[in-house]
């Protein structure tokens, strides 16, 4: 057994009991303290608006504008959290759902039900608001979580945290349902990646260098939150004016995300018509272009472009920068997303349904677009109420992590006395 500091070591121990008593928690006794903690959230907004800009204020002057952006908390991002876990109230509990039932020719009664995976050590970086969402839905779905985030945001999160807390035992429920830590030592998360005897599983929710770490560490099973490498193509039947806005709010709504687009593929028909008008588009936000060379020849001259490098084609920036090519054909464009995509997020803009429901078919991704942004991956944006992440693997689940997704299934067998031959 791997040894951890003593105070961490009683709280994931406490942890680990209180898990015990979530699984048996009614669904309307869990709805009822996530709406109470909503209100706590609204009530208490000045608060962790105030911890949250002495964290900005910490941040290293020449910290990227990408990454400061997912630190900040303003009204509007308050307003989200609020209305998640109003969300996740409503939507139906999967604990105990039958997936489905039979009995067998000896007389036993077999049931396939959902139950929770258990303890869930959820490691994050600089976005505060990634506490309330991954809580509620371990919550829930009946899952103690532990969680800690980057040093960043240590002020805001201490702040909801306490909230936390505070409702919990205001509920009348137990205040070890989860653990926020607040020891910011990475020796302590390399140690706990150990220690398969208190956590059930791991989600990592951060850079390649996080998730590369926690793969080669970890005891437990992972799910995997991989990097966003995301891809849209113009396909020469594409509606222009629908593709520059797509491609636009794709890549500039909110740069510094995993569903942000990275690398935009434009049929070599209609690039010279495009292109110009997608440059044009974006150029109040002082959008860097890494073009390949025919992107190059069309957009040569104009300000922040520059020839790619191979290697530009495999970089997630988080960022306002954005990778160009011109293809020939389809078929090219799913070759270029098969090498460099990351099997998160990808999307095409095309009348023309066949080549639509061809590229859905043959791309490889947890979530693949037809005239729509990449923007969408999103637990809260496609009903789930938040997400604990986006997983990019295919084992269990791919894509957004929800309720259902924080749950497997498990035997529950009835008989008479019954035995083998």
């Amino acid at each position: 057994m791997i040894p951890l500091p003593a105070k961490i070591e009683q709280d994931f121990q406490a942890l680990r009991l209180a898990s015990r008593e979530l699984r048996q928690l009614k669904a309307e006794d869990k709805n009822k303290f996530l709406l109470a903690l909503a209100e706590k959230i609204d009530r208490e907004r000045a608060a962790i608006l105030a911890a949250n800009r002495a964290d900005v204020e910490n941040l290293d002057p020449s910290t990227s504008p990408a990454f400061r952006d997912r630190l900040v908390l303003n009204d509007k991002r308050i307003d989200g959290m609020v209305e998640s876990l109003k969300q996740v109230a409503v939507l139906p509990d999967p604990v105990g759902e039958v997936v489905e039932s039979r009995t067998l020719k000896n007389g036993l009664k077999v049931r396939r039900v959902r139950s929770p995976l258990g303890v869930i050590f959820l490691i994050f970086e600089s976005r505060p608001n990634v506490i309330l969402e991954a809580f509620s839905l371990a919550f829930k779905s009946g899952n103690a979580i532990a969680l800690r985030g980057g040093s960043e945001s240590r002020a805001s999160a201490e702040v909801i945290y306490r909230l936390m807390r505070e409702t919990l035992k205001e509920s009348a429920l137990n205040e070890n349902l989860f653990y926020g830590i607040n020891d910011y030592d990475r020796a302590v998360v390399g140690a706990l990646l150990l220690r398969n005897d208190l956590i059930d599983v791991v989600v990592p929710r951060g850079g390649e260098r996080l998730i590369q770490f926690v793969q080669e560490n970890a005891r437990m099973p992972i799910i995997k939150n991989d990097r966003g490498l995301c891809h849209a193509y113009v396909d020469d039947e594409a509606d222009l004016d629908m593709a520059v806005q797509v491609v636009k709010n794709a890549k500039t709504q909110r740069p510094g995300v995993c569903n942000a687009l990275e690398t935009v593929l434009i049929h070599e028909r209609i690039a010279p018509v495009f292109l110009p008008r997608l440059y044009e588009a974006c150029a109040s936000f002082q959008l860097n272009w890494r073009c390949d060379e025919s992107s190059f020849a069309i957009l040569t001259g104009k300000d922040r472009v520059e020839a790619a490098k191979p290697e530009d084609f495999d970089i997630e920036y988080l960022d306002l920068t954005l990778n160009c090519r011109v293809v020939k054909n389809l078929e090219e464009a799913i070759d270029h997303i098969e090498r460099h995509g990351s099997r998160h997020s990808e999307t095409i803009l095309t009348r023309n349904e066949k080549k639509a429901r061809h590229f859905q078919a043959e791309v490889d991704a947890a979530a693949v677009y037809w005239n729509a942004s990449t923007r969408f991956t999103d637990g809260f944006e496609l009903g789930l109420g938040g997400e604990l992440g986006i997983s990019t693997q295919k084992l269990h689940v791919r894509g957004p992590v929800g309720l259902r997704e924080l749950t497997s299934t498990r035997w529950i067998i009835d008989g008479e006395g019954q035995v083998r031959e």
